[in-house]
């Protein structure tokens, strides 16, 4: 039997393309878009893999303009970080000479001419003809988007008008130049679109390698996935429900109308339909057009290159070979381009690489690999080792040395392409960039069928932006005209700033690293520029860090232990410890590291006796808050020896400039530990923060509750583990196996039930259910989250973040207890 559901939208493919046309159609149209994506990851050729435990690559996207630009602003809501690349970006490897391609228009023509003095003239009126075809370009594929009538009129005009968008790039550059050395750099770099000078539009050359990087080049920090993990959370916000693993069958219509889709769950082999008027695919226009049964209407459009892509993995950096991040293409000859190699580095490019890596690429007709479409046997490995050797052997040509410098080599294929993309034989760059395709009332976001729309690079053109704005397109055919205007100025505007009350998420460099003691590190954070920090934060909140120890990274917290003029952490290096293993023993300034912050809510407010105390690294967050407290307070901190002692200096200074700061310091091995007797010349504290070790934390609490301290005056920070909140997952994935009922009921006195599903906490469960608990970190590092489970089953991790006769009480964490059964809790 087939499940049925219903959407307001259905998107095929969560490339760019898809994602961008989600987007907008969610925000600007208000619907409820379903994105269906047949790979196990979301992102599109932002897409990357890792291989040998250490070496990442990305599937498609290799650099791109200097500037994000509005539709990448647009998509990334102003958060996509990008690392330049050198200035002298593309180099060009003719047989008897070299060309490097300077950032910005004005040096590239200044370069051309000292190199071809008497083409000055001929040079200028290339650059006014790269304008008009690429107004051209623009104008064509805007005209697309709409109906065909429309079309059907425009479309010759718009030929008429900038003829040049359509002729081959060849013709166009020998029209405009003499000097074949010149007319063979101008018409380079068609690599970028795919499609040789000889076969391929001007308008889309002037449009990617002579417009869109012409003011310089760059590479995502963090590496392409960074762009699709920040749309892919953005769009969630907004509603958008992602699925990976759904293979779409059928496109269903009636009358000449989208009706619907027949989608495969290829997790757990399930079909089901999901009815709707209005698809829009970013799977391609040839998958598109098979998806309804009309593949036959496209025998006119020529075929698509795919590529050969090899990836390496490096045991020592590129530029010991003098490479500094810069591309290099390769050229066969001046208009010659069988054979073209495009090699990139973007370890070099991307600062918060680990390992160094490769990626040569070489455009080739699918057909090389036909013979094995079948069946990979019969010589399929041996094709794959004797085209890796051959490219290694042009690097090695290139950079004597280089092949011994790779610890790491696997060959992509079009069938590697056509399996995990699901593109047409492979093709890299959609629909060929051809005139053909400018031509046909087939490549470009309209369809014959009412409802259905495509999006992506089919839609507007090659490249990451290419495809937003093919997706954007999509959205222009789907939404009400009123909602258009809202669309556009939104695109077109610079993003919003920040919500300060949403974590900043992004990458900063370590700045510099210091001993404080032989097991305490204090870390140094600064902005990747070295200008000032894109969040501000207070005294004790805490930053998350993902840490790279492996192939996929870890997340730990770590409290804040400066002012707000500088953003520093201190680390205890734990046994076996993964995170503060790595930031002892492998973390250096220079370094970029993932961060996310602030959060938590153990901060100071106006009192009149404050008293924190710290044990050990515990003193860290009460530092930070130190820096802009006033009043009195008491700060008692505990070590185990005298060699333990933390920021000694920093507290003689503070004390100086604190008049009301009393230090009150304990060495328990010489002084024993901080007791009752020692916390009883504070009991009048009207606020009190406490964080150290779990044992240390539940005896003080004991104490000061029975010294008459409130409880709700008394404020905990915990030290998280990671270990922990992976213990928790895996006990939740047993607790779901095990359940014996599908739901578990939470009863809260005084208030409404609410439902919870195995393995569920009892928090995520309340936020599920809207029932408002108190809450802050969600990690069980604040103490915030407090319940009383009153009966009923659960497992739990108690952190130390209540006395000894609270947990007999029952007190525990709702973001930290897991139900086993039916529950029931206070508040």
């Amino acid at each position: 039997m087939v499940e049925h559901e219903e959407a307001d939208v259905v998107v095929i493919g969560s490339g760019m393309g898809g994602l961008a046309a989600a987007r907008a159609i969610a925000q600007f149209g208000d619907r409820r878009v379903l994105v269906l994506e047949q790979h196990y990851t979301l992102g599109g050729m932002t897409h990357e893999f890792s291989r040998a435990g250490r070496f990442r690559f990305g599937t498609g996207l290799h650099y791109m303009s200097a500037s994000a630009g509005p539709f990448l602003e647009f998509m990334t809501d102003g958060r996509a970080q990008l690392a330049p690349l050198p200035d002298e970006y593309d180099i060009l490897h003719f047989p008897d000479f070299d060309f490097a391609v300077p950032s910005g228009p004005e040096r590239f023509r200044a370069r051309l001419v000292e190199r071809f003095p008497d083409e000055a003239g001929a040079i200028d009126g290339f650059f006014r003809t790269v304008r008009r075809a690429m107004t051209g370009l623009a104008a064509r594929n805007v005209l697309a988007s709409l109906p065909a009538g429309i079309r059907a009129i425009g479309a010759p005009l718009v030929e008429r008008l900038y003829p040049s968008t359509f002729r081959s790039s060849a013709e166009q550059v020998a029209r405009s130049v003499r000097d074949p050395r010149l007319r063979a750099i101008l018409a380079a770099r068609w690599g970028l679109y795919g499609i040789p000078p000889t076969a391929s539009a001007f308008g889309y050359h002037a449009a990617v390698p002579l417009t869109f990087f012409m003011d310089g080049t760059a590479h995502p920090v963090g590496g392409p996935a960074e762009l699709g993990r920040i749309i892919v959370q953005i769009l969630r916000r907004y509603g958008v429900e992602l699925r990976p693993r759904q293979l779409v069958h059928e496109v269903l219509v009636e009358r000449g109308r989208v009706t619907g889709v027949d989608v495969e769950d290829t997790g757990t082999g399930g079909r089901y339909r999901v009815k709707t008027a209005a698809v829009v695919s970013a799977a391609g226009v040839r998958n598109t057009y098979a998806l309804i049964g009309q593949s036959g209407r496209l025998n006119d459009l020529p075929a698509e290159p795919s590529a050969l892509m090899l990836f390496l993995g490096l045991d020592r950096s590129p530029a010991e070979f003098g490479v500094r991040g810069e591309n290099h293409w390769f050229m066969p000859g001046l208009d010659a381009y069988d054979g073209t190699l495009y090699v990139s580095f973007p370890s070099l490019n991307n600062p918060a690489a680990r390992h160094h890596t490769v990626e040569v690429l070489e455009l080739v007709d699918p057909a090389v690999v036909d013979r094995w479409r079948g069946a990979k046997e019969d010589g399929y490995r041996e094709f794959k080792a004797a085209v890796t050797a051959r490219l290694l052997d042009r690097l090695e040509r290139q950079w004597p040395g280089f092949r011994s410098a790779v610890a790491f080599a696997e060959l992509g294929t079009p069938l590697s392409f056509e399996h995990y993309q699901d593109s047409a034989r492979g093709s890299f760059y959609g629909l060929a960039a051809t005139p053909q395709r400018l031509r046909s009332a087939r490549a470009g976001c309209r369809t014959p069928v009412k409802g259905l729309f495509v999006a992506g690079q089919d839609a507007w053109g090659s490249g990451v932006v290419g495809a937003l704005a093919g997706g954007l397109m999509a959205a222009n055919a789907v939404l009400r005209p009123s909602q258009l205007g809202t669309m556009w100025r939104t695109v077109r505007a610079r993003p919003a700033a920040r919500d300060a009350a949403v974590p900043w998420e992004g990458f900063l460099r370590v700045a510099a690293v210091e001993a404080l003691t032989p097991q305490v590190r204090r870390i140094r954070l600064e902005s990747l520029d070295g200008g000032p920090l894109p969040f501000t934060f207070a005294g004790g909140q805490y930053v998350k860090l993902e840490l790279p120890v492996a192939v996929e990274p870890i997340e730990r917290s770590y409290s804040i232990c400066s002012g707000p003029d500088a953003l520093e952490i201190a680390v205890k290096h734990e046994p076996d410890g993964l995170g503060s293993g790595f930031l002892h023993t492998d973390l250096a300034p220079g370094d970029v590291l993932r961060v996310s912050g602030p959060h938590g809510a153990f901060t100071l407010e106006p009192s009149e006796h404050t008293l924190l105390i710290g044990g050990g690294v515990g003193v860290t967050p009460l530092l930070g808050m130190l820096a802009g407290a006033t009043g009195r307070i008491d700060l008692l901190v505990s070590y185990r020896t005298a060699e333990d002692v933390l920021f000694a200096a920093e507290l003689v200074a503070l004390r100086e400039r604190l008049p009301g700061l009393r230090v009150h310091e304990f060495v328990t091995k010489e002084t024993g530990r901080i007791g009752l007797e020692a916390l009883r010349p504070f009991a009048g504290a009207t606020r009190v923060h406490l964080c150290g070790p779990a044992g240390m934390m539940q005896e003080l609490i004991g104490h000061l509750t029975d010294l008459g301290v409130p409880r709700e005056a008394i404020h905990t920070e915990a030290f998280v583990s990671g270990r922990s909140a992976q213990t928790r997952r895996e006990r939740a994935h047993a607790i779901a196996l095990a359940a014996g009922a599908s739901t578990f009921t939470i009863g809260v006195a005084g208030d409404r039930a609410f439902p919870c599903r195995p393995g569920q906490t009892v928090l995520d469960a309340a936020n599920a259910a809207g029932v408002d608990l108190p809450q802050s970190c969600g990690e069980g590092s604040c103490g915030t989250c407090r319940v009383r489970v009153l009966a009923g089953g659960y497992e739990t991790d108690s952190r130390g973040l209540f006395s000894a006769g609270e947990l007999a009480a029952g007190w525990r964490l709702a973001c930290q207890t897991l139900p086993t059964g039916d529950l029931t809790i206070s508040r």
